[in-house]
């Protein structure tokens, strides 16, 4: 039997309060999605932390964005190998089903899945540990470009720039997946890379011509 409970009231309040307001003031809006289906102009991968609010970020209504979120916001390589991979799914889907002329990479700061990388790739953590955990194997898609940043002596700088070396490697990986690479030699499909700043507000792009991140 499944252990499924009633939903927390705060949540049942919450959706109350949204189904009064937001919905019934939209509420056109929401059957012309639900009859028309969804037609994203942008796919965004973007981390599970709670505190990256894609929606917010970018003023957008439901329908706008197709949002795949995972730990630290990474794509592995292109890996038609039959294993459970829900990114690559998401990324097949969004690029040649939903036919996405954007896909975004969105890192940001203080991400916690980057830091558990940068242990793992300074011996923090016992390779036994990591390859028993979900995380830390998910985490192994990052570790090749730790190298790009182990010369940085400060250890938050360290990390700063391995978040961004996130995106980069993301993006990277993206270009293996054949129908991504058509896409974008086609010219029917863009990849961007960002990096936001929880704390100062500030999002960074990846600037394809001098590889830094510059302010948008």
């Amino acid at each position: 039997m499944i252990e499924a409970q009633k939903l927390p009231s705060f949540l049942v309040s919450r959706y109350r309060t949204w189904q009064s307001t937001t919905f019934i003031d939209n509420k056109s809006w929401f059957l012309h999605l639900a009859e028309q289906g969804q037609h994203p102009r942008s796919m965004i991968i973007a981390c599970c932390d709670s505190r990256v609010h894609v929606e917010a970020l970018f003023n957008a209504d439901a329908g706008e964005f197709f949002i795949h979120r995972n730990i630290a916001n990474l794509v592995p390589p292109y890996r038609p190998d039959g294993q459970n991979q829900g990114t690559s799914a998401a990324v097949e889907y969004g690029v040649t089903v939903l036919k996405v002329a954007h896909l975004v990479v969105l890192g940001h700061s203080n991400c916690g899945g980057i830091r558990g990388c940068h242990d793992i790739c300074c011996g923090k953590v016992p390779e036994s540990v990591i390859q028993s955990s979900f995380v830390g194997r998910w985490l192994m898609n990052l570790r090749p470009a730790y190298d790009n940043v182990a010369d940085l002596e400060d250890t938050e700088e360290r990390i700063t720039a391995l978040e961004r070396e996130g995106v980069r490697v993301s993006l990277e990986n993206l270009m293996t997946f054949p129908f991504v690479r058509e896409a974008v030699e086609g010219g029917t499909l863009t990849l961007h890379g960002l990096w936001k700043d929880i704390g100062a507000g500030r999002l960074d792009y990846l600037d394809g011509e001098t590889g830094t991140f510059l302010p948008v």
